[in-house]
């Protein structure tokens, strides 16, 4: 029995993307959408700093480098309405 296979990259990052909090699926949502920080910030009615810290935490828990990674990764998964 040779061991099990390693998950592809999509499902590895929906693996990953369980790890978020609500607030960081709101956050990537929004991202998707193609909102800016700041834009972020208004809509979850929170400031410009906290959304930036979110966005750090979701890179590093996605294991992405960039946040157009993120989006286009989180593209491929039913991400649940923002807001």
């Amino acid at each position: 029995p040779g061991a099990p296979a390693e998950p592809g990259p999509a499902e590895s990052f929906a693996q990953r993307a369980q790890q978020l909090t609500p607030q960081q699926w709101r956050v990537l949502a929004l991202m998707v959408q193609g909102d800016q920080n700041k834009m972020i910030a208004h809509k979850l009615n929170v400031g410009e700093a906290t959304v930036k810290a979110h966005v750090t935490v979701i890179l590093k828990k996605l294991g992405v480098r960039s946040r157009t990674q993120a989006v286009i990764e989180a593209r491929h998964l039913a991400l649940p309405p923002a807001g």
